[in-house]
Formats: C-alpha cells, structure tokens, sequence
C-alpha cells in the first residue's frame, strides 16, 4: 500500500483517496437519482441519523449509542421497502447502460470486425403524423427505441409489428380508437405495440404538465429510449430523453432530434432538467410582466 500523508495519527494512501472518490461518486448518483422527489428528504433523513449515530459511538456515549445502533440495523430493512421503487430504478438504470443489456450482444461478439450499422429509419411518417395530430390537438405518445424493442412494456398493450405509417399512426392516436389510450412503442422502423402501459415518473414537474407528459418522463427515467409527446390541451410537442425534456418544439427540431438520436450522436446535453425548466419558465414570465 503506497502511503501518500499523514495527519497527525492517520495513514493516507492511494487506496483511501480512490475509496473516498468512489463513495463520493456514489453518493453524488444517488442523489441525482432522487433529486426532485420526496425521497430525498427521507434520505437526508437516514443519512443525518447515521452520522449522529457514528459521533455518538466516537464520543463513546454508549446508552445513545446502543439506541441508534439498533434503530440502524432495523432501519437498513427498512430503507430497503421504503426506496423499493428508487433501487428498482437505479438497477434499470445500470442495466440499460451495460454491455449484456444489449439484445445483439451475441452477434457484436462475434462478428466484431464488422462495421456498427445505426438505427436509422425513416421518420417521415412521425413527423407527418405528428403534424396532423398537433393540428388537431390530438394526444399522443410516442417511445422511439434504437437499441432494444422494450419487450416488456410493449407486452403491457397490444402486439402490432405493424410497419411504421402516417396513416397507422393517426388512427391509433384517434380519440374514438380504442388503442388511443397509451403509448405507441416504434423500433426499427416498426410499430412493435400500442396502448402500452409506461411508469409515471414520481418526481416533481411543471404545473402545465400532465399524466401523458409525466408518463413519458417516467420511461425516459426507466430507459434510453425517446419519447414524443403531444400535448391534447394545447397541441404542442415535447420530448423526453434521461428524465429530462425539451417543450413546444417544431417539427423541424424533432426531426433534427430524432435523426441525431437515431444515428447516435450525443442528444441527452440538449435536454432540461425539469428544474432548469420551472426556473427558465419563471424568468420569461417575469421578463413579460416587466415588460
């Protein structure tokens, strides 16, 4: 063990500042995944009572000591029902973004030498579809998927493997269809299902904001996928990618987003966090009543 200081009594090695980082990165990630919920309070909540309880057992207060011992070995289990939902999301976050998550992983493999192809189709049909029901403000929800055709979410609705169509599209999304209430899940150039159940995000979001937009944060949040979202209230579009979105978009920025995402290109930094969102938004509306 390379030794790098001292203070006073303590050895500090390598080992020590690379477990100090790593801690510190963990923590940094878990805090950015329940940035925005209630549960951040109740792990501010934990973490304040763990380190009463680490100063208590070093000032060797062994009455108050024992008490929050006790409380922290129950309170491990309970930390586990009580962030389920949190640690369900953190484990489908580490597994969309690994290596065996991939559904050709077998074939990358073994035909590695082989040059990557992307997962470009043509959009057309989204688009113009998009434009019709904008127009009429229609709802709609749209998950774009290139690397996976999200099997479990599309067995939530009704199998199509349909290939994609404007005309498909618009009849789905028909408010007298009885496949309109759900999500479209397109891959590869195919409608895979509709009426797809998608989890609701459980963050906090803009007021303007409804259960259509909160689903589609929701599986932003859960996958690497792409949502479309078309506003019924005010016909404008959306986007959601990693939990963050972008509002009232043009057809002609969805088709450049769209196209980017398709042929991998670095999208997520174009995104808002929905609290860089709120915050823009209360700007422009100070902006305009100054004005």
């Amino acid at each position: 063990m390379i030794l790098l200081f001292k203070i006073g009594f303590l050895d500090v090695s390598i080992v020590n500042m690379i477990d100090i980082a790593l801690v510190s990165f963990l923590l940094y990630q878990v805090y950015k995944l329940l940035k925005g919920s209630v549960a951040i309070k109740i792990f501010l909540g934990f973490l304040s009572i763990y380190l009463v309880y680490l100063l208590v057992r070093a000032l060797q207060m062994e009455l108050l000591s024992s008490i929050l011992g006790q409380f922290m070995g129950v309170g491990v289990l309970a930390a586990i029902i009580i962030f389920a939902p949190e640690i369900r999301k953190f484990l489908l976050l580490i597994g969309r973004s690994s290596l065996l998550s991939r559904d050709n992983i077998w074939k990358d493999l073994l035909f590695f030498w082989r040059k990557k192809e992307n997962a470009s189709f043509n959009i057309n049909p989204i688009i113009e579809a998009s434009k019709t029901l904008a127009g009429s403000n229609t709802g709609a929800l749209m998950v774009i998927s290139k690397s996976t055709e999200l099997k479990f979410y599309a067995e939530s609705g009704d199998i199509l493997d349909a290939e994609l169509s404007k005309r498909l599209l618009i009849s789905i999304f028909n408010k007298y269809s009885p496949l309109h209430d759900g999500a479209v899940i397109i891959h590869n150039g195919k409608i895979k299902a509709a009426r797809c159940i998608l989890p609701v995000t459980e963050r906090e979001v803009p007021a303007q904001f409804g259960l259509r937009h909160r689903a589609g944060i929701g599986m932003s949040e859960a996958t690497d996928a792409i949502i479309l979202i078309i506003s019924e209230e005010t016909g404008q579009i959306s986007m959601a990618k990693n939990g963050k979105v972008l509002h009232n978009m043009s057809f002609q920025e969805v088709r450049e987003m769209l196209n980017d995402y398709l042929n991998n290109l670095d999208v997520d930094s174009q995104f808002e966090d929905l609290e860089e969102y709120e915050m823009m938004k209360k700007r422009k509306m100070a902006m305009t009543s100054k004005s």
